[in-house]
């Protein structure tokens, strides 16, 4: 535990008041406030209650999500993706069974558990929140310390609150500067990955701070977090604000009268101290940074939509990394990245799915027209994100410029529901991974903002959204 007046990052004050106790392997046994579960591992994890003879500690706390097989087709049901029925009865049931409010297709609140556990409160600052997915990290953006947990460690969590963590060291990384027009977070994610790599995060918990975070809205703190997992580290956040506290103010789940005057409390009191010492820091410059986009398999394989593919250098290790990248991808050294033709745009999942993603996309296609021979898809990232679109009228925009607008759930980002891509396919994906064969076999993935994704859309190459506009 903390050593009395010593200074604390924001990291060690979450942990240790969550600390329950440590266990004769070393690691820590950690308290969850919350979790949210999903219909791909939740299944499994109710199975190996059922054959152990064990109930669920806290289904008040217990929620679970359909969201990674469901089809995104209006007019959905259980059975439009066939492969997908057999987990969502499971998820019905077990969630039955056990006393777990669930959100199901036909729920108002159903989404991604990302998307929707901040929309409702679930998730605040200061919190532990764990989900069997590693994009956990994601609700950092409110101050939580998200926790990504495998089956095994679910149904640790469902028996007794707690996970077994060994305890990771502290990483804070400062993003200086103001971003430019059509720059946004998604780009300092990419950025950071494009220069220290995808795995300099293992075995650190990061906290993303300085002006260039501070400025970001608490959705595009979310995008931020979101790809912590993809830098190595399971859990990544920003510390709480005025912003945060705005962003949570009389959301169902939150806590309301005294006791939100008493969270509010304790909140100010979460960000870092002053003195307080990470064991490792790092900076980026954030004043000249453009629009980013991966060229390769690894979302360290990254460049500005602005400049060309890299020539192979590096170590044996690195260049046989590179050239397999570029085989797969059908890429070429020195190839201006801006200009490669697109078959597909997909703007959608945890990272890039939020009402001011769908907004912006929206903006630079508004009186468009997706380019001939490109598939064009948005899926909101909750049922309430898609009916705040077409509130907007948002909805009319995406089908009038030729995309399919979809209902919500994960759709293209890992494909668990059928939507994919075709082999040889070149995507453009608001989404968070790009490894060979992510959103089908043999299709080939850049991720980028939803900005780089609408212009591309428009365009039918990869292109840079500041000459779209």
């Amino acid at each position: 535990m903390a050593e009395v007046n010593k200074p604390r990052t924001m990291f060690d004050k979450i942990w240790d008041a969550h600390f329950v106790a440590r266990r004769l392997d070393g690691r820590d046994l950690v308290y969850v406030d919350r979790h949210v579960l999903h219909e791909l591992h939740a299944p499994h994890a109710f199975e190996k209650l059922e054959m152990a003879e064990r109930k669920v500690r806290r289904a008040d706390l217990t929620f679970s999500m359909q969201d990674h097989t469901v089809a995104t087709k209006p007019g959905r049901t259980e059975t439009t993706n066939p492969d997908g029925a057999q987990f969502q009865r499971a998820m019905r049931e077990g969630s039955r069974r056990h006393d777990i409010r669930l959100f199901d297709l036909d729920d108002p609140e159903q989404g991604i558990s990302h998307v929707v556990a901040p929309e409702l409160g679930l998730v605040l600052p200061g919190a532990t929140h764990a989900v069997p997915d590693s994009h956990a990290c994601t609700v950092g953006g409110l101050g939580a310390l998200g926790i990504g947990c495998g089956t095994s460690e679910l149904e640790h969590i469902l028996i007794t609150q707690t996970i077994a963590l060994k305890r990771p060291k502290s990483m804070r990384i400062m993003l200086e500067g103001n971003l430019s027009p059509y720059v946004s977070a998604k780009d300092l994610s990419l950025r950071i990955l494009a220069l220290f790599g995808s795995s300099f995060g293992r075995g650190y918990a990061i906290e993303f701070a300085g002006d260039a975070v501070r400025a970001l809205t608490i959705e595009a703190r979310f995008t931020l977090c979101n790809l912590a997992i993809e830098m190595g580290s399971r859990s990544g956040f920003v510390a709480p604000d005025e912003k945060t506290f705005d962003y949570l103010r009389g959301r169902p789940y939150a806590p309301q009268g005294q006791e939100w005057d008493s969270a509010l409390a304790q909140w100010r009191s979460l960000p870092s101290d002053e003195c307080a010492v990470f064991d490792k820091e790092m900076r980026v410059d954030c004043n000249s940074l453009a629009p980013q986009i991966t060229w390769g398999t690894d979302l360290g394989q990254t460049i500005g939509v602005n400049e060309t593919v890299p020539e192979l250098v590096g170590d044996v290790e690195a260049l046989t990394k590179a050239e397999r990248a570029l085989s797969y991808m059908g890429l070429e050294p020195g190839q201006p990245i801006a200009g490669t033709k697109i078959d597909r745009v997909f703007i959608g999942s945890c990272t890039n799915a939020r009402i001011s993603d769908l907004r912006s996309a929206a903006s630079i296609i508004r009186g468009k027209h997706v380019a001939p021979g490109v598939t064009a898809m948005a899926v909101p990232g909750s049922t309430s994100v898609k009916r705040m679109a077409e509130s907007e009228g948002l909805d009319q925009v995406f089908k009038d410029a030729g995309f399919f607008w979809g209902e919500s759930g994960c759709s293209m980002c890992a494909g668990g529901n059928g939507d994919r891509g075709r082999p040889q396919e070149r995507i453009v994906s608001t989404t968070n991974r790009n490894f060979e064969g992510r959103q089908g076999k043999g299709a080939r993935t850049h991720l980028s903002s939803v900005e780089i994704a609408a212009a591309s859309a428009i365009a039918g190459v990869i292109a840079d959204p500041r000459h779209i506009v």
